[in-house]
């Protein structure tokens, strides 16, 4: 018997102890809509689920409206709080009643208030005799404000030692890049990074938050499925029946890509883009490999997107901003962005990334498409489901809506049938007449969720339980912006397509792909900017042909400009292989090439690319796998989608015995040599070139006069442009070449292209008016803003 009493009082006693963990969890913003729609029943849920597990609560709403009409506010609110359909009403009640005891109001402003919760939260631990677990402060607040609260928190309301501190932080983190690290670096400076929570709700969904234990699960099956040899595409979607109103003061400064794509839908694409970890439930590990997902995703370009704006949109923002009756707004509703994901798992499969207002439907869903390589001999009547391999093959992650209405995970039941963890995913029973992605709901094994949980509910669990893998790290994040900022800067000016609204949008917003490339399927007809002083569309111009400099001039519009001057270049290596059986063609780099390297790499087929030399007219003194490196450029857009013999590929030789550009490792020289060993008389076939707002071409500026004369082909230059050290070809060199094309794009080539019309021969001041082939053609191809303005 004493024995027993003694393991007794050692039980009660580790209970008591168990007990003493107290966790004070202080809403900021706690009557903003936001809380009053999510964050609170949240946090009901995490008492419901927590109550009587070892930690007591205290629940601290916080916002700036006064005390009196702040807890006015809050009791509202949690009248209105619900527990799960299957709690007994009477349980319900009393829990409900203690969470509604251990939750209060307070002011909260100064560093003075802070100090005083502080104070507050210590008098209870020691009148209760409870040891602090810890403090979680959720931020709902507008990012504007999170600099002086988290200087008060760090200062006045830290918990003392042995206990945790968890910050939550809710988007917009930044605009771009610079404001992204700029707020990072100020929350820096006040907390860890393991005390901060980064919330996208997309990860709290029950849909995507299964897709690593699915993949982790199934990872017999779909380890020879999971790549570029058996998935044709990914579609990542998210569609609202809802507009902006009310919202435009919001939108106008973020519109769909930065609220919607930038975040959610990107973290969607790294959860099934990553390699998978060992072990999943190893925050640490996940959080590396999408940090390597992000790392692996090809740069875009202006045309990897397409832009769309509902019709209304415009009008909305005039009447809730104020703005006067010409304003109209370049901000995109509707975004759909090509991805691709340049590693051997997923080299080639295009990453549909789609997102819009004022759409046909609300849904939201993730949808792997396979592959189909079979050929049925039996008539398509007599295919079984569950065996026929010409049947499509899809795995679906339901979000929600939609004609299903519920998160899901769905199965082609020709591919195999999955496994999910039974007690919290059921197999749906079912339903005659459904079909989704075109086939009836019987095609596919489809599960879904026990228990539909809010995001947010599961959101503030993982907080409470310290898992970091559901919400973003700063390094994440930054890479996340320096993916998405150049191709939002480059966007910036561009005029979305106009959309109705609704089911009235037909086929209006569909687009394809080709290569790297998105466009829509449908021309639009009307203008896209109503109102007097519009600007001319494309289709009111022909390429246009004129003299420039006394050399012949093509203009037109990008697009048009881009398809002449590819078919210019195919005609020219016809000719050249047809007569001297090989073609050598020297390329520029840059960003103005970008767009021609796509067009040939996935618009000519009869190129004769096997009989091809391809050189470089100027690199950065930089590692040939640097992103600054016009030879990864060229690998990027060009080589990866063509077949050139590897020894007809020749990069310039800047990095050498582990230097770069080093006089005395004679790369320069060595170039010179290989041009001189392969190249009749030095003489190229066609060379590109490019012309900077300075006047410069290659890389000779004006400031470096090395390679405008002299007898040197290849020489070293400095620029005055970030990486400096260059080598170029010379002038002499280019000015061998049977042909050169000089593509000039942009409105800020404008008013350089008005001043060299008038210079002379002065390669000094302006170094492209040094390119004069002396027994070869010049052609200048130029768009309508560069050569009009």
């Amino acid at each position: 018997m004493f024995t027993v009493a003694v393991c007794m009082a050692f039980l009660a006693c580790l209970q008591a102890q168990e007990l003493q963990g107290h966790v004070s969890i202080i809403l900021l913003g706690a009557t903003g809509d936001l809380a009053k729609k999510y964050l609170w029943q949240g946090l009901f849920q995490l008492y419901l689920d927590e109550v009587g597990k070892g930690y007591s609560f205290s629940f601290h709403g916080a916002a700036l409206t006064s005390t009196k009409q702040g807890q006015e506010l809050i009791a509202k609110v949690l009248e209105s709080l619900s527990c799960p359909e299957d709690m007994e009403p009477g349980h319900c009640a009393e829990l409900k009643g203690q969470f509604q005891r251990l939750s209060q109001y307070r002011h909260l402003k100064t560093n003075e208030d802070y100090m005083a919760l502080s104070k507050d939260i210590e008098a209870q631990l020691q009148h209760e005799g409870l040891r602090e677990a810890g403090r979680i402060f959720y931020f709902s607040v507008p990012p504007f404000a999170y600099a002086d609260i988290a200087r008060s928190i760090n200062s006045s309301c830290r918990p003392g030692p042995g206990a945790w501190l968890r910050v939550v932080l809710e988007k917009p983190f930044g605009h771009d890049y610079v404001s992204a690290q700029q707020l990072a670096t100020e929350l820096g400076s006040f907390f860890q990074e393991e005390e901060m929570y980064r919330v996208d709700h997309y990860l709290g969904k029950q849909a995507v938050a299964q897709i690593l234990p699915f993949r982790d699960q199934n990872r017999k099956a779909l380890d020879g499925l999971w790549n570029r040899h058996h998935v044709e595409r990914v579609e990542i979607i998210m569609k609202e029946t809802v507009d902006a109103e009310g919202r435009t003061s919001f939108y106008e400064e973020y519109g769909v890509i930065r609220d919607v794509l930038q975040n959610h839908l990107t973290e969607v694409l790294t959860l099934v883009a990553m390699e998978l970890p060992y072990n999943i439930s190893s925050s640490k590990a996940v959080l590396q490999h999408k940090l390597q997902a992000f790392q692996a995703l090809r740069g875009l370009q202006k045309g990897s997107a397409v832009l769309g704006q509902y019709q209304a949109y415009s009008r909305q923002v005039r009447r809730e901003q104020q703005k006067p009756d010409s304003f109209y707004s370049l901000t995109p509703t509707f975004a759909g962005i090509l991805v691709h994901v340049d590693n051997l798992r997923w080299e080639g499969v295009p990453f549909i990334l789609m997102s819009g207002k004022a759409l046909d439907e609300r849904v939201g869903y993730i949808r792997i498409l396979f592959r189909n390589q079979a050929y049925c001999a039996q008539n398509e009547k007599r295919w079984v489901v569950d065996q026929s391999q010409c049947l499509p093959r899809q795995i679906i992650f339901y979000i929600g809506h939609g004609e299903l209405g519920s998160p899901a995970v769905l199965v082609s039941r020709n591919l195999f049938r999955p496994s999910l963890p039974s007690k919290s995913w059921k197999e749906v029973e079912g339903r005659p007449g459904l079909h989704l992605f075109g086939r009836p709901i019987s095609d596919y094994y489809a599960y879904s969720p026990v228990r539909e949980q809010d995001a947010y509910s599961v959101l503030i669990s993982h907080i409470f339980h310290g898992r970091k893998d559901s919400f973003i790290t700063t390094e994440n994040l930054l890479a996340s912006w320096v993916f998405w900022t150049p191709l939002l800067d480059s966007l910036a000016h561009e005029v979305p397509r106009l959309y109705p609204g609704g089911a009235e949008n037909g086929f209006l917003l569909d687009f394809e792909f080709s290569g790297a490339q998105l466009r829509f399927c449908q021309q639009q007809l009307e203008q896209l900017v109503p109102g007097p002083g519009s600007a001319p569309m494309p289709s009111n111009f022909q390429v246009l042909t004129a003299k420039y400099r006394e050399s012949p001039l093509i203009s037109a519009w990008p697009e048009e400009l881009i398809s002449k001057l590819a078919d210019d270049i195919e005609a020219t290596a016809v000719r050249a292989v047809r007569r001297f059986g090989e073609f050598h063609l020297a390329l520029s780099g840059g960003s103005s090439p970008v767009p021609l390297l796509e067009q040939l790499a996935t618009g000519h087929f009869g190129f004769p690319w096997a009989q091809t030399h391809l050189w470089l007219v100027d690199e950065r003194c930089v590692p040939l796998w640097d992103p600054e490196s016009n030879f990864q450029g060229l690998q990027a857009h060009l080589l990866r989608y063509i077949r050139v013999p590897y020894y007809n590929i020749h990069p310039m030789p800047v990095h050498l015995h582990q230097r770069l550009c080093a006089e005395e490792d004679q790369g320069a020289q060595m170039y010179a040599s290989e041009i001189s060993a392969l190249v009749t008389n030095s003489s190229f076939d066609l060379v590109l070139l490019g012309m900077g707002t300075d006047g410069h071409t290659a890389s000779l500026f004006p400031q470096s006069p090395a390679g405008l004369d002299g007898t040197q082909p290849v020489v070293l230059t400095r620029s005055p442009y970030k990486p400096h050290q260059r080598m170029s070809l010379s002038l002499p060199l280019i000015n061998r070449a049977r042909k050169v094309a000089v593509l000039v794009m942009g409105r800020v080539k404008r008013e350089i292209t008005m001043l060299v019309s008038r210079a002379g021969h002065e390669p000094k001041k302006w170094p492209i008016s040094g390119v004069l082939p002396s027994s070869g053609q010049l052609v200048w191809y130029m768009d309508y803003e560069a050569f009009l303005g």
